[in-house]
């Protein structure tokens, strides 16, 4: 397999702004925004474990809404082959 080489579009690193700015918005919501707005256009960084863990969570939590779900999803497109550190 070859590793993920996606960026965040504006959409998603929009709604992720919005989820750390969000006083309502768990830690986990919040690493995977934080982890979604690194993988920006101006930024050259991937999303790791601890992050992609944190995205998952919110993706399969059905009381998340729309936003932290396209933050989360944004973070996970950006995460490596092997988060595992091998």
């Amino acid at each position: 397999m070859t590793s993920n080489s996606g960026q965040t579009g504006s959409e998603a690193a929009s709604a992720a702004a919005k989820t750390l700015a969000d006083p309502n918005a768990t830690a986990e919501e919040k690493s995977a925004a934080a982890s979604a707005l690194s993988q920006a256009p101006e930024s050259q960084g991937e999303t790791g474990a601890e992050a992609a863990s944190a995205s998952s969570k919110t993706l399969s939590d059905p009381e998340q809404g729309g936003t932290e779900k396209s933050a989360a999803a944004s973070a996970l497109s950006q995460t490596p082959e092997n988060t595992d550190g091998k």
